[in-house]
């Protein structure tokens, strides 16, 4: 689904919102002897949530897993607003939106599975990675080219900036 006209949104976008498993990750998780629940997570996907944010983004992350490691990682890249263990994701998705004075049309909702549809039925821009679920891929305005845990993120997020003059700028500065 090479849609053009999901273009038309990503001027408009100044959240991102994410989903983690098979979003931030590809999906998989590795179970230690222990029972600890190990993932992956692309590093380009973390630059390019820092930039997001440095950029003056909001960045939230929805999540019905609950692994601690993830919180770390995140907090880390300066992801303030990391909701894990969410099992209503449309109610915390409506308490982060009115504590930051968000409109709903202005967010780009990442996910990849059934529990993430009526959040991204409700998000302005809806996206997915290229491995979502059917249902998921429907519903989405737009359908990366990248697998979940494999730079759609990064896909994503560089388009906005891009589209935004955000991207480029960003760098100038830090690297001149």
């Amino acid at each position: 689904m090479e849609d053009k006209s999901y273009k038309e949104y990503l001027e408009h976008i100044t959240t991102f919102i994410f989903d983690v498993d098979g979003v931030l990750t590809d999906g998989t998780i590795t179970v230690t002897t222990s029972g600890e629940m190990l993932r992956t997570m692309n590093i380009k996907d973390g630059f390019a949530l820092k930039t997001a944010i440095d950029a003056g983004f909001h960045i939230c992350i929805i999540s019905g897993g609950s692994n601690e490691g993830v919180r770390v990682r995140l907090n880390g890249l300066g992801i303030k607003d990391v909701y894990l263990g969410t099992h209503d994701k449309i109610e915390k998705l409506h308490e982060y939106l009115e504590k930051n004075n968000i409109n709903i049309e202005n967010v780009l909702y990442m996910g990849d599975d059934i529990p993430d549809y009526p959040v991204m039925s409700l998000a302005g821009l809806p996206c997915c990675p290229q491995d979502a679920v059917p249902e998921i891929k429907a519903i989405s305005k737009y359908v990366s080219h990248k697998k979940g845990g494999k730079g759609a993120v990064r896909d994503v997020i560089e388009q906005v900036l891009k589209v935004q003059g955000k991207w480029n700028s960003n760098f100038s500065a830090k690297y001149d």
